[in-house]
Formats: structure tokens, sequence, C-alpha cells
């Protein structure tokens, strides 16, 4: 088995808080993945040394500077009425609304959803922005959320 059922993932409440409730339909495409399935796809995917965004070690993809674009707000969005994602987001990522995305919080808490799931939910994910990464099945795009209220976006090797 590859996913925890929602009701039992221990960050369920940011799915279903009563400030921004998710939709039932959405609810079903939002699938947290075991730890040991999440720990495979971030070391396939992310990092096979590091745990968490914090501890990207040289050998990382993701530690290479030159891949970055600079910070882009996305705060500024997430405080407001709007619920659309940042421009800068939109800008970057084309993909269709039915491209598998992995929303990594770190080794052992991986999220699988559907892109468009992730467009009209983005700030439930963000409840926790500890350095999330956002990337899609086969593509090289990737989104890196920032605590600070930015992120950037790149391209994986």
């Amino acid at each position: 088995m590859n996913y925890v059922e929602l009701d039992k993932y221990s960050r369920k409440w940011i799915f279903t808080h009563a400030s921004m409730p998710v939709a039932a339909a959405d609810l079903e495409e939002i699938k947290p993945f075991t730890q040991a399935r999440s720990s495979q796809i971030w070391s396939e995917h992310i990092s096979k040394h590091s745990p968490d965004a914090d501890h990207f070690e040289k050998g990382d993809w993701a530690s290479n500077e030159k891949i970055w674009s600079e910070d882009t707000d996305w705060q500024t969005e997430w405080d407001s009425d709007d619920a659309t994602l940042p421009n800068g987001v939109l800008e970057f990522i084309d993909w269709e609304d039915n491209t598998t995305v992995f929303f990594c919080y770190e080794k052992y808490n991986v999220i699988e959803t559907k892109w468009g799931v992730f467009k009209r939910n983005w700030k439930n994910f963000l409840f926790f922005d500890d350095g999330p990464m956002l990337i899609g099945r086969k593509k090289k795009q990737v989104l890196w959320f920032n605590s600070n209220g930015t992120f950037k976006s790149g391209l994986r090797e």
C-alpha cells in the first residue's frame, strides 16, 4: 500500500480547516504517501542524502544555486481573499490540470495530487511552509516554497 487514508493523515486538518475547506471531490485527489513511499519518492526526485530542504548537500540537484530563480513573494496572495496562485507560479508552470504532482514537505511526508487540485487548494498545502517542494511527475519544473513567504522556481537536472 502506497497511501495513507486522508482521515488517518497527521496533517489532515490543513485540508478540512473551517476557514479554508477543500471540496469533497478535491479531497479524494489528495493522497498522502506512506512514510516508506514518501522516502522513495524523495530519494528518487529530491535527494538521496538530505532528509529535508534545510540540509541539501553538494551533489543534491537542489543545492545548485544556478538552477533557481530569484525569490518571488507568495505570502501576499496567501493572505488575500483571492484563491489564485501567485503570478510567478502561473507564468512558470503551464502543466495540464490532470498532471500528477508531488508536494514534498520532507523525506517522510509527501502528498500526491493533480496540478488542478493543487492550484485550487495551494493555500491549504502551504499551512506548513518549512521548505516544501512541488514537482510534477516527468516534469523538470520545480517550485520551492520558503517560510519567509517567498518561493523559487527552477528546473531539475
